[in-house]
């Protein structure tokens, strides 16, 4: 979506102030303007800030939700194919591909003792102003996998992102196969 359009808050809605993840809540009955909508995600103007409202969240600005749902869980233990699941549901905020495809995900560890998820990623370059946003949308997704108490996520450089490291779908989406 690339055009702005403005939308009213119909509830309380969380979102996160760009670049640098900080929560914050749109109250209700709140104008906002939609700047960007990448990956089920939206980018609002809130105040004069720019901030990321997740896709999961949409129907409380009036909007189309993102639905991310999972089986009824059998037992308390939390299912590795899900995280990677929930990972794939996370859209980079400029390039329309999700994070595991862009091969940004480095490594999940999975404590079935705790319920927390440990996760190594990177971004595609270090300096990169969208790190702690993505770092959050990384969280709150996989905190909805059913038995995930918890989620670390750690930015890791080494190795640095590179292009190919993205899948070959990834590639030939964004034009980078080659």
């Amino acid at each position: 979506m690339s055009e702005r359009r403005m939308v009213v808050a119909q509830a309380d809605c969380p979102a996160r102030r760009v670049p640098d993840g900080t929560p914050l809540v749109i109250p209700e009955g709140t104008f906002v303007t939609i700047t960007q909508a990448l990956g089920g995600n939206y980018t609002l103007t809130y105040h004069g800030q720019m901030v990321r409202v997740d896709g999961t969240d949409a129907h409380l600005l009036g909007l189309e939700s993102t639905s991310i749902e999972f089986p009824a869980p059998e037992d308390d233990r939390i299912i590795e194919g899900q995280v990677w699941q929930a990972l794939g549901s996370v859209y980079d905020p400029e390039i329309p591909v999700d994070l595991v495809n862009l091969g940004l995900i480095y490594k999940v560890e999975i404590d079935q003792s705790s319920g927390r998820v440990d996760i190594q990623m990177t971004l595609t370059a270090p300096a990169c102003g969208m790190g702690p946003v993505l770092v959050g949308d990384v969280e709150y997704r996989v905190r909805l996998v059913p038995n995930v108490k918890s989620v670390r996520v750690e930015l890791v450089f080494d190795p640095p992102w590179q292009r190919h490291m993205m899948s070959e779908e990834a590639q030939l989406q964004t034009g980078m196969f080659y």
